[in-house]
């Protein structure tokens, strides 16, 4: 019987068989290199997300800085009632949901289209240069790239409206329209975030088969074809993934690329939920309130990933978990 276990156990994969707990030891030893670089972002993740979880309670609290979180007086879900009772909420939550909808509708395939045709471009010289171009944006901070915006824009001096006054077209006021300020704030967003998704896209294609296009080839397909039977298809888990984040981000928009191209006469179309939370919460002090917004931010976007990520593991893909 003895042997028979023995002989069982041996036939077994190895992968199959359970590891014991030395040799997982054995494995952290052998990784321990990798674990101390790991260590900077563990440490970010404990230390200011979920450490920090702990002040989410100031959102039931009448929350005063002489008494402190645990002196404050609980006052449950007054703030909420507060904030769900405010016609100045929904409206905020309405601009958020309509910038991010047109982010999702125009700025998230933007990097998709630009990888498409970066992975059609034979001269490798021609290729980096353009990609350098492309994610260069995404190291400058809000506060430049908005200014350079504004400049461009101007009604008067602005290059944009120089070159349309070429064709005879009359100065538009692009940052004080509500109409042209929430296309603005998306052409913006695809110049700056669109090429470091772009490399996030080359690196799934790269690592497609290149015998499939071969074999694709001889059987005739062009271009466009295998762009949609093997490129499309070997990226389609990376966009998955890529739109299950952003779904996390659906009651967010970037306080700093909101705040830079924000003015007063488009106020009804920009102020969004983190600005709302920068005004009540810094600007009036109203820390309870600001932090009831957060947390109705958080639960709703875990909310949205969750169904998200539940709704294309469904469809074949394998999702974030």
């Amino acid at each position: 019987m003895r042997g028979e276990r023995m002989l069982g156990r041996a036939a077994l994969p190895a992968a199959s068989v359970p590891k014991t707990r030395r040799s997982r030891l054995r494995d952290v030893y052998r990784d321990r290199y990798l674990y101390v670089f790991l260590l900077p972002a563990l440490a970010y993740f404990i230390v200011f997300k979920y450490v920090t979880l702990f002040g989410e309670t100031i959102a039931f609290k009448n929350y005063r800085l002489l008494d402190g979180i645990w002196g404050s007086e609980w006052v449950g879900l007054k703030h909420f009632r507060t904030l769900f009772n405010s016609e100045d909420f929904w409206h905020v939550l309405g601009n958020t949901l309509l910038l991010n909808v047109y982010h999702l509708a125009f700025a998230f395939p933007a990097p998709i289209v630009l990888a498409l045709l970066l992975n059609e471009v034979r001269a490798e010289w021609f290729k980096r240069a353009v990609q350098n171009l492309l994610y260069l944006p995404f190291f400058i901070s809000w506060v430049v790239l908005g200014g350079m915006i504004v400049s461009l824009l101007s009604p008067s001096t602005g290059v944009v409206n120089a070159l349309l006054g070429l064709f005879g077209v009359e100065p538009i006021y692009f940052m004080t329209s509500s109409v042209w300020w929430p296309v603005v704030f998306i052409v913006s967003t695809i110049w700056q975030s669109a090429g470091w998704g772009t490399i996030i896209y080359m690196a799934a294609m790269a690592a497609i088969d290149p015998g499939l296009y071969e074999a694709a080839k001889m059987d005739g397909a062009g271009r466009l074809r295998q762009v949609w039977h093997i490129t499309l298809p070997g990226i389609r888990g990376t966009i998955a993934v890529l739109l299950v984040l952003q779904m996390g981000k659906m009651m967010d928009v970037g306080f700093e690329h909101v705040y830079n191209l924000q003015n007063a006469a488009v106020f009804s179309v920009s102020d969004v939920i983190s600005t709302y939370v920068y005004r009540i919460g810094l600007q009036n002090a109203q820390y309870s309130l600001a932090t009831a917004v957060g947390l109705f931010q958080g639960v709703i976007g875990l909310i949205l990933v969750l169904i998200v990520n539940k709704t294309v593991k469904k469809l074949g893909e394998g999702g974030l978990w």
